[in-house]
C-alpha cells in the first residue's frame, strides 16, 4: 500500500511536470516562422475570430491580417507594427515582450521604410487610446474654439462694414468740403493781408534750394537774378517800377506782403514771364482767388 502511495506521488510529481511543459509550450508557441503566424496559430487554438481581436484592439482587420501573415510593410510604420502585435499577443495571452521581440528582428532591414515615433505611445495599445468620452470631448473643444476664433475675426476685422448710426447723416453733413479747403486757405491768407496798403513791403522767401529767379522792372531793368537757396528772402524795392518776376518755380516761393502772408503765385511748377509782383498786384490776386473780384 505504501508502494503504491509513492508510485502514485511519483506519478503525480510526473504529472505536474507534464502539465507545466505543455503550459509553457502552449504559452509560447516556436517563433521560428514568425511572430505573426504564432500569434494566428494561437488564435486559432483559442477559437477566436479577427472580429473578436479588432474589437478587443481597436486595430483594422486589414492591419491583423497583415500582421498574421508577417506584412509588416503594410502598416503605418515600424513603432505602428511592434505596438499592434503587443495588443494581439496581449488578447490571446502570449508574452507582449517575446512578440515585440521578433517583430523588431523580422523588421531588422526594414527599419527605414517606417518614420519614427515616440515609444511612450503604441498604437493599438487600448490603455493608451482616449476614451470615447474624451474623444467627443476633445471634438467639442475644437468647435468651441473655432467658433470663438470666428467671432473675434468678425469684430475685429469688421468693425465699421455694419449699418451706420441713426446720425450717421448728420454726421456726414459735419464733414468739411475737401473742395473748400483751398478756398478757405486763400480766404483766410487774403484776410489776414487784408490790413496791409498797396505799398507794403513785399518779401519773396525760397522754400528750395537752388531755385532760379529773376526780379525786373516793366522797362527790364533787372533787381534781382539768382539761384536762391531754401530759407533765402529778396525783398523788393518800394522804388521798384511796376516789378516783374521770371521763374519756372513760383511755386517755391512763399510771398508777404506787409509781414503778411499771400497765396502763392502758383501750386504747382510753372514758367511764369512778365507777372506783375507789386504789393497792389499781389492783394489784387489774392481777392481774385478767392471769388471777391466777381
Amino acid at each position: 500500500m505504501q508502494v503504491q502511495q509513492d508510485d502514485g506521488a511519483a506519478g503525480g510529481a510526473g504529472g505536474e511536470d507534464a502539465t507545466d511543459a505543455d503550459y509553457a509550450a502552449e504559452a509560447m508557441p516556436d517563433l521560428a516562422d514568425g511572430a505573426g503566424p504564432a500569434l494566428r496559430a494561437r488564435r486559432e487554438a483559442k477559437r477566436l475570430t479577427l472580429d473578436h481581436i479588432a474589437a478587443e484592439t481597436r486595430i483594422p482587420i486589414r492591419h491583423l491580417e497583415a500582421i498574421e501573415n508577417g506584412e509588416f510593410e503594410e502598416l503605418p510604420s515600424r513603432t505602428y507594427s511592434i505596438g499592434f502585435a503587443r495588443s494581439y499577443a496581449r488578447v490571446v495571452g502570449l508574452d507582449e515582450a517575446a512578440i515585440a521581440d521578433q517583430v523588431r528582428e523580422e523588421l531588422g532591414d526594414a527599419g527605414p521604410r517606417y518614420s519614427s515615433m515616440s515609444a511612450d505611445m503604441e498604437p493599438g495599445d487600448p490603455a493608451k487610446l482616449p476614451s470615447a468620452g474624451l474623444v467627443w470631448f476633445g471634438g467639442f473643444a475644437a468647435l468651441i474654439l473655432v467658433l470663438g476664433v470666428i467671432a473675434f475675426a468678425s469684430t475685429y476685422f469688421g468693425a465699421g462694414t455694419g449699418p451706420g448710426p441713426i446720425e450717421g447723416e448728420d454726421v456726414a453733413e459735419a464733414q468739411p468740403d475737401p473742395a473748400a479747403q483751398p478756398r478757405a486757405a486763400a480766404a483766410a491768407a487774403t484776410a489776414a493781408a487784408g490790413d496791409a496798403g498797396e505799398d507794403a513791403e513785399v518779401v519773396f522767401t525760397a522754400l528750395e534750394d537752388g531755385v532760379w529767379v529773376r526780379f525786373y522792372e516793366a522797362d527790364g531793368e533787372r533787381l534781382f537774378e539768382a539761384q536762391m537757396e531754401s530759407g533765402e528772402t529778396f525783398r523788393l524795392p518800394k522804388s521798384a517800377s511796376e516789378p516783374r518776376i521770371n521763374t519756372g518755380r513760383p511755386d517755391a516761393f512763399a510771398i508777404t506782403v506787409g509781414g503778411r502772408e499771400v497765396p502763392k503765385l502758383a501750386t504747382e511748377p510753372v514758367t511764369l514771364g512778365d507777372t506783375p509782383i507789386s504789393a497792389a498786384a499781389l492783394l489784387a490776386r489774392a481777392r481774385g482767388s478767392t471769388g471777391e473780384g466777381n
